[in-house]
């Protein structure tokens, strides 16, 4: 990648994935096979930056979903542990819809310091409008951000319609739409989730699936200043992802915007 380039930019990376070194390697393999795709890196943190380093990536928003209730809390101190030891991190952390107590999970976010809740409801295993997930909407809509994986051809736990809903019925919750509203499903991203406020998209794992036409009236639809870059390391690497973005042929303002500036008018203090 051209460093000239690089340096005219700030990058923000608002959806990247961290694991405990003991099973960085094994959650990876997993993740891997459950998208039938070659996964770019074992995903611990030095990795991570390692690979965000080659583009001058300057944050990471770093998050890992529960996949049952009882590693909610591990979880969250693990992350909450990561940010500590790398200032380039800030975290989400995580709750189950089972959990027996959303409300004390959410409340031990906060005060580990983490910004918002990550949610996957395909690894989960969850409607994101059930009313079982509404418990979590309950406790942070207005309160704290929520970036939530949207979207797989093969499940409807995540589907863009449902996400719709989760927002019908808390509009002030800020959801974070991941990979552009819908993997593999953006043609019902589009029809359900563009021009809704308070919700924003991160444009990671999704570049490498649609045309450069396709990526680019997409955005257009939801909107430039409502998308963020996001690499899902370990799914892709830094550069992949970069250069995707790039090819795509926006302005340098469009493109100032993407990479780092939308994500920083929501946490100003990251500055």
């Amino acid at each position: 990648m051209d460093n000239e380039i690089i340096k005219n930019y700030r990058i923000i990376d608002a959806h990247s994935h961290i694991f405990p070194e003991k099973i960085a390697e094994n959650a990876t393999v997993a993740i891997g096979k459950f998208y039938d795709l070659h996964m770019e890196g074992c995903g611990i943190s030095e990795r991570l930056i390692e690979s965000g380093s080659r583009i001058g990536t300057e944050k990471y928003l770093v998050c890992s979903a529960a996949t049952t209730p009882h590693q909610t809390e591990s979880i969250n101190n693990f992350i909450a542990q990561e940010c500590a030891a790398h200032p380039e991190f800030f975290g989400f952390g995580t709750t189950h819809p089972l959990s027996d107590n959303i409300e004390a999970d959410i409340e031990n976010v906060r005060k580990l310091g983490l910004r918002g809740i990550k949610l996957h409801p395909d690894f989960q295993t969850f409607d994101a409008d059930s009313p079982e997930a509404y418990r979590i909407y309950e406790q942070i809509e207005g309160v704290i951000p929520m970036l939530i994986h949207c979207g797989d051809p093969r499940y409807d736990y995540s589907s863009p319609k449902r996400i719709a809903n989760v927002h019908r019925n808390f509009p002030k919750l800020m959801i974070f739409a991941s990979h552009l509203g819908g993997y593999g499903r953006w043609d019902e991203a589009e029809e359900y989730l563009a021009g809704q406020e308070n919700i924003r998209f991160d444009i990671s794992s999704a570049m490498a699936f649609m045309s450069k036409e396709r990526a680019v009236d997409l955005i257009r639809k939801y909107g430039v200043e409502n998308c963020f870059f996001g690499s899902d390391f370990p799914m892709w690497s830094h550069e992949e992802e970069l250069e995707r973005f790039l090819s795509l042929g926006f302005s340098e303002k469009e493109n100032r915007m993407i990479l780092a500036e939308n994500f920083l008018k929501c946490f100003p203090d990251l500055e």
